[in-house]
């Protein structure tokens, strides 16, 4: 039985003959509290700072882009600062639920793709959208078009960061579904497949700037905030399970 086969009687029976595992489970702990104090910064830096959560609107001229920095240039740059900060706790997090799923007895390879598919994600999902907004923020005596290019291009990005997104929801479902260990309940596969969902559905903002699948919209964003959020908070809960069923001692394949 190779190691990823091993179950939870498995492993505790391992922990124990394992003498030089290390006996406590100090380091997941620490590691697991890095997930939602990220996503607590992430909150802070797009919903107050960055004023991309709700999203402006697309359907505005050029003078509407230019008063929108206006308004928000300096909470813009703060909120590049922090997430400038904070952007590593990213890796940290996906890392984390990577390093969960390689006990799954799916294999490792989904969790590879979990990882790989966020990493990827993050960069046009999350930081490029913030760079846009301070560099349109700084020197709003560019002309207009420049600032609308910055303005579009952030929120396009920010919205519209799909395939890679899905690709790793997508690992992140077959695996729970194939694995035998009970790692993540079922249940959280299928809502996650929901996740892929509403990432299709969001296809739809690179083509109309306004109405219900515009970047603002209620199918676009609304809908699928909606289910992030619960998504997030099931998989965050599910990860604290996981991480305390876990025995001391025991560590997935390498």
């Amino acid at each position: 039985m190779s190691v990823s086969e091993l179950t939870p009687d498995d492993e505790k029976a391992t922990a124990v003959a394992d003498s030089a595992a290390p006996a406590s489970k100090r380091d997941l702990n620490i590691v697991f509290w890095i997930f939602p104090a990220f996503f607590g910064v992430f909150g802070i830096v797009f919903v107050p700072l960055l004023r991309v959560i709700p999203p402006p609107r697309p359907d505005v001229g050029y003078a509407g882009m230019i008063s929108f920095f206006e308004a928000h240039h300096t909470t813009i740059r703060i909120g590049l600062v922090l997430l400038c900060l904070a952007f590593g706790g990213a890796a940290v997090a996906n890392g984390y639920v990577a390093y969960q799923m390689k006990r799954m007895t799916s294999g490792p390879v989904f969790a590879y793709v979990y990882m790989g598919g966020m990493a990827v994600g993050v960069l046009p999902g999350m930081l490029l959208v913030a760079v846009c907004f301070d560099a349109a923020s700084m020197r709003l005596d560019r002309a207009p078009r420049v600032v609308g290019f910055l303005y579009d291009l952030g929120m396009l990005s920010f919205n519209g960061s799909l395939g890679c997104f899905s690709t790793a929801y997508l690992a992140f479902a077959i695996a729970i579904l194939l694995d035998r260990n009970k790692i993540f309940p079922k249940w959280l596969a299928y809502l996650t497949i929901w996740q892929i969902v509403t990432e299709l559905l969001a296809t739809m903002m690179w083509v109309l700037p306004a109405g219900p699948f515009a970047w603002n919209g209620s199918m676009t964003f609304w809908l699928g905030t909606a289910i992030f959020a619960i998504w997030l908070n099931c998989q965050g809960l599910m990860l604290k399970k996981a991480t305390d069923q876990q025995p001391a001692g025991t560590r997935p394949p390498e």
